[in-house]
């Protein structure tokens, strides 16, 4: 498909070099003489040679599965069209798989490797045909975009629907897939609370849901009380925004009334390095480095301290967090009115006053913004707690303990093959929609406070 992607890209840029050079010729060079810009003619064109070519595409895109699903059973012997359905369903992925060249489940039989020449030619011919058919479709577009350029077609008005109607599909394409998660998590989460009361689950103090495979096995039963993970969460978001919070905000003071131009220039880059590291290195961190420290100081001190511990965790991934908060709040506190600043100045207040009761009080809608984005990252990392803070669902507020939190235990939970029958499978999507849950409450929480305080300073 890259060829064919290449030549209609290339297709698409011919077609608006000789839209704008129409739109020059039917006016003899004089522009002002055109409704738009010659360039908008250009598009116009561009895009009457690249839509209905990529609507080609698309159709074979969406028909193709279909078309090999067909050959991959026609003509086959009668014992393998009636094979059950799971049988046929693993044949149909050999003989895929065998006419891509990759290794099969098993040894290939005269029926499965006729099965991948059937889908060979399938594609092989499925190209063709859709390379050139949709190249036809392109070059008939462009000659038919290309005839009907006048000084008074409104092109830019055409290119501007079409650009608006992608936006709109954009936006509703991010709002479909934002209901079918909801949706999918509220399915499988009321398939679960069939399984398991709620108030076992939001209550019980006791997370052990590794069930059984027979009744007669030890811990058949499970146990879904969630009180122990939301509370790991709770600690380990905690700590991280002990760390992240103050630091932050008080980087972002300095940054924004302190620092001189030059400082600012190399620290705030600096900072925001931090973002850019990924998770599992910070989990490295804290596993090598954090956690045995933090257990070798507990031990001076005489404390009894986990080899993977809750502050090892919440240490590392508040420093991770740290640019979330500093660089929104920095660019919130610039945002602060200059006027604000220079009439607290001028009625004598210092510098730290000004910051503290003007500067602060007027930002404070984006720095709550800014904090609540990094209690939802810390909500939501996996990483660090699965290196430094272990797997164990222990109901503890000691920072020194292991704890496990919510996104740990549903990676935990979906790992390796499972059946979406089961208590132990179904927990992770209520535990995924308890997390959408929080995550919606800190949104609406945040909204509220901009919208209280936006009015008193606009």
């Amino acid at each position: 498909m890259l060829p064919l992607t290449l030549a209609l890209l290339l297709l698409s840029t011919a077609a608006f070099v000789l839209g704008r050079r129409r739109a020059f010729a039917v006016v003899e060079g004089e522009t002002r003489l055109l409704h738009s810009q010659p360039g908008s003619y250009g598009q116009w064109v561009a895009l009457w040679c690249a839509l209905p070519s990529l609507a080609v595409v698309v159709a074979w895109w969406l028909l193709e599965p279909a078309l090999i699903e067909w050959q991959t059973f026609a003509g086959a012997p009668a014992e393998v069209v009636e094979l059950p359905p799971e049988r046929r369903e693993l044949f149909a992925r050999d003989a895929l798989a065998l006419s891509a060249g990759e290794v099969t489940s098993s040894e290939p039989g005269p029926a499965l490797r006729a099965a991948a020449g059937r889908i060979q030619r399938v594609e092989g011919l499925g190209q063709l045909s859709v390379g050139g058919l949709a190249a036809a479709v392109a070059l008939m577009g462009l000659g038919w975009a290309r005839g009907r350029i006048r000084p008074q077609l409104r092109a830019r008005n055409h290119v501007e629907a079409v650009a608006r109607t992608a936006l709109a599909a954009s936006s509703l394409v991010a709002i479909l897939a934002t209901v079918g998660i909801v949706l999918s998590l509220v399915f499988e989460a009321a398939r679960f609370f069939a399984l398991v009361p709620l108030g076992d689950f939001l209550f019980g103090l006791e997370w052990s849901p590794q069930t059984a495979i027979r009744a007669d096995q030890v811990g058949s039963s499970g146990a879904f009380g969630a009180a122990p993970v939301f509370a790991g969460t709770l600690l380990i978001t905690a700590l991280a925004m002990a760390v992240a919070v103050p630091v932050g905000l008080l980087a972002a003071i300095f940054l924004s009334d302190y620092a001189t131009p030059l400082t600012r220039a190399w620290v705030k880059p600096l900072l925001e390095i931090l973002a850019g590291i990924p998770t599992v290195v910070y989990g490295f961190f804290a596993a090598l480095s954090v956690g045995p420290l933090v257990r070798q100081l507990g031990e001076r001190l005489g404390w009894e301290v986990s080899s993977e511990s809750a502050l090892a965790a919440g240490l590392v991934m508040g420093v991770m967090i740290i640019p979330f908060v500093s660089s929104l709040s920095d660019d919130v506190i610039n945002a602060v009115p200059r006027s604000l600043r220079e009439g607290s100045l001028g009625l004598g207040a210092t510098k730290s006053e000004t910051i503290r009761r003007v500067v602060l009080p007027a930002a404070l809608p984006g720095i709550v913004g800014a904090v609540l984005l990094a209690i939802s990252r810390a909500i939501g990392e996996t990483m660090i707690v699965v290196m430094a803070a272990g797997l164990a669902a222990n109901l503890s507020a000691n920072p020194f303990e292991a704890v496990t939190t919510v996104t740990v235990q549903i990676v935990t939970l979906l790992v390796g093959d499972q059946e979406f029958d089961s208590a132990k499978t179904l927990a992770a999507f209520a535990l995924g929609l308890a997390l959408f849950l929080v995550t919606l409450g800190l949104n609406v929480v945040a909204l509220v406070v901009v919208r209280r305080y936006r009015e008193q300073y606009d």
